[in-house]
């Protein structure tokens, strides 16, 4: 063999064994609501599992699920409420499936000039004239604020007023922003901005709010994934979850 080639050899057999291996990357496709605390998790895990590397995908529940269903790589799908991961069931590996938290649903209005309001029914008024809720069509918050407005008799008349927003964080933008007078969210991101929107009242009504979370099917890091959703559910995810205001499952 020509010495060239076996240097070249040589080289790239030294390469391989010297080059460390990439990390393997653990996709999680999340609820616009946990961003905050799921981020907070990333270090630790991270930490606990080396060569692992945390990637997050935020939206509503149902787009995560919409792209799941076009063949989106995830690992980990942590949904806001049950209905979606029940749409997710051919996706899931099914005895993954596991509720780790809880929410509340809050009315809300800026911080500064907003109008006084105790109760939905007072968004009737003249001073309401466009109040900020999730699509119900995807995303969860929508659905649990619709359950609790048509409950209350309220739904129907106040719909010409909404605000149809893509993820419970735009709804809360929209009223920190002034944009809307009042919006429906969860208790825990409301009290992610306290400078520019305050809580008028908490909605009852609704179906109980509650978190699932699964493994993918398709993951090709089931371990690992596994490991992630026992983080979440363990002593040290439940109480990050209890720091951003997150209910027991």
């Amino acid at each position: 063999m020509h010495p060239r080639i076996v240097h070249a050899m040589l080289s790239l057999c030294l390469v391989l064994v010297f080059t460390p291996a990439m990390a393997a990357d653990l996709v999680i496709s999340a609820a616009a609501s946990l961003t905050n605390a799921f981020e907070e998790m990333k270090a630790p895990f991270e930490k606990a599992h080396p060569g692992t590397t945390v990637v997050f995908n935020f939206a509503a529940s149902g787009a995560l699920l919409k792209q799941m269903e076009q063949g989106a790589p995830v690992d980990v799908f942590a949904s806001a409420d049950q209905e979606t991961m029940d749409k997710a069931a051919a996706l899931i590996d099914a005895p993954t499936r596991a509720n780790f938290a809880g929410n509340a649903l809050v009315l809300i209005v800026p911080a500064e000039g907003g109008q006084a309001v105790a109760d939905p029914k007072d968004l009737q008024g003249n001073a309401f004239k466009l109040i900020a809720i999730g699509n119900p069509e995807s995303v969860p918050v929508g659905r649990y604020t619709k359950g609790a407005l048509t409950a209350a008799g309220l739904y129907d008349a106040l719909t010409p007023k909404f605000v149809l927003a893509e993820s419970v964080r735009q709804a809360l933008d929209y009223v920190a922003r002034g944009e809307v007078q009042a919006g429906f969210v969860y208790a825990t991101d409301a009290a992610l901005r306290t400078d520019k929107v305050k809580v008028a009242a908490e909605i009852r009504g609704h179906k109980t709010i509650s978190y699932p979370i699964a493994l993918l099917q398709t993951s090709k890091s089931k371990g690992t994934g596994q490991a992630f959703i026992d983080f979440v559910k363990g002593a040290e995810g439940q109480a990050i979850l209890a720091r951003y205001g997150f209910k027991k499952p």
